[in-house]
């Protein structure tokens, strides 16, 4: 019983660590942005675009939607 309460403690603490790092790939996308000196508009539209959704998503407690919309913008920046 005590193993399973350890395991369920350690399995909500790595999902809340998880979860927290929205606002990390968020700033890493904004300082790729505000470094790259030439990226396509159309590029940048949509890292700006998944970037506003990532934010929006982690903000209503979807954390695996923004991370999934936040990897895709890391993704196109090469980060």
């Amino acid at each position: 019983m005590r193993n399973i309460l350890v395991l369920l403690a350690g399995a909500a603490l790595a999902g809340a660590a998880f979860a927290h790092n929205c606002p990390n790939d968020m700033k890493a996308i904004d300082a790729k942005l505000g470094t790259r000196p030439a990226i396509a508009k159309d590029v940048a539209d949509k890292v700006g675009r998944l970037r506003a959704s990532g934010e929006a998503h982690h903000k209503a407690g979807r954390h695996d939607d923004s991370m999934k919309d936040l990897a895709e913008a890391k993704k196109l920046l090469g980060i």
